[in-house]
């Protein structure tokens, strides 16, 4: 008789992921399934970063798209970024990269950024965006730690640390590049 296990429903998910749960980013990693699911978390989150930035007052819609797009962007160099550093230059030698499992956990690690949305109360955009990412790079250190099997909590700072800096940067280089001026 086959045995099956039953998976959390997406809000579990986002709810596991935010508590921080590594049975929840365990299950995604093995679920090819909720590929999708990550996809929508990341864009949610990031969508969540635009209508959050209009708690500042000159934020325009054109900024919103502008803000939510960098978010996306900067998500992906984060995630580019972590699977080059944590698969390749800091493996353990029980790490196997597969991006789409290492994907899949930083993705529900974005579910923090969900609560930007908040920004748009007056006066709690900073305090809202600044614990949220700080949420999120927790999240994902667990989810790295999961998806590349790291024994050490510590690399996986590393490795997110790291990642994350070059990340920003990269949104800050392209915010001021092509970002909207405030007048």
């Amino acid at each position: 008789m086959p045995t099956s296990t039953a998976t959390n429903s997406y809000l579990q998910r986002l709810i596991g992921a935010m508590s921080l749960d590594a049975a929840i980013y365990e299950e995604v990693e093995a679920d090819r399934s909720s590929t999708g699911q990550a996809l929508a978390t990341v864009l949610l989150s990031s969508i969540a970063a635009g209508v959050g930035s209009r708690g500042i007052e000159a934020v325009s819609i054109a900024g919103i798209i502008f803000i939510s797009t960098i978010s996306l962007v900067a998500w992906v160099a984060w995630a580019l970024l972590t699977f080059e550093i944590g698969g390749r230059l800091m493996p353990e030698p029980q790490t196997r990269v597969d991006a789409g499992e290492l994907l899949r956990t930083i993705g529900f690690a974005s579910t923090p950024g969900m609560l930007r949305v908040l920004g748009v109360i007056p006066g709690a955009t900073v305090p809202v965006f600044a614990a949220t990412a700080v949420w999120m790079l927790l999240a994902t250190i667990v989810a790295v730690r999961q998806a590349l099997d790291y024994r050490s909590t510590l690399r996986a700072v590393a490795v997110c640390v790291f990642g994350w800096a070059l990340a920003i940067a990269v949104a800050v280089v392209l915010g001021l590049f092509f970002g909207p001026t405030l007048s």
